[in-house]
């Protein structure tokens, strides 16, 4: 296993598009196409693909949001498998992965994400990585969840 991140670009960019995820799973994530737009109209997202060795795998989006004051919040805004590669630990590989890139990228301990409440399993994932509600809600009306220290 050879995990690692690459932005997308003109060179990925379809292949992202084409990531599925199971149709029970729909509504707990937006697809990569509502993803990548939104990056294109707020330059503070970050999409990546992820990848096992050549073979594309997954998708994330991150960035830094500095109209948290006082110090601005860095979030792990989206993260999914593609369907074809769920229930082969991969989640369990690339979470750490992305948190450990994330914190070395933007110098935060804190890291947020949001999770739609009915989304169980993804619920049980960030906990294991010591992710925990704060109480909050995002502006889509998802518990905001965050990773105080490493």
């Amino acid at each position: 296993m050879y995990i690692h991140v690459e932005p997308v670009n003109d060179k990925n960019r379809e292949a992202v598009l084409a990531l599925k995820i199971h149709e029970t799973q729909k509504g707990f994530v937006e697809s990569p196409e509502q993803c990548l737009k939104e990056a294109s109209e707020e330059t503070c997202w970050r999409p990546v693909g992820i990848y096992d060795g050549d073979q594309l795998i997954g998708f994330s989006m991150y960035g830094y949001f500095w109209q948290y004051l006082p110090f601005g919040r860095v979030w792990l805004d989206r993260f999914l498998i593609d369907r074809d590669y769920q229930g082969h630990g991969y989640g369990h590989v690339v979470l750490p992965m992305m948190i450990e890139k994330l914190r070395n990228e933007y110098h935060r301990k804190k890291i947020y994400l949001s999770v739609v409440e009915e989304n169980q399993g993804a619920i049980h994932l960030y906990e294991k990585f010591g992710f925990r509600f704060n109480g909050e809600t995002d502006v889509h009306g998802e518990k905001v969840m965050v990773l105080k220290d490493g």
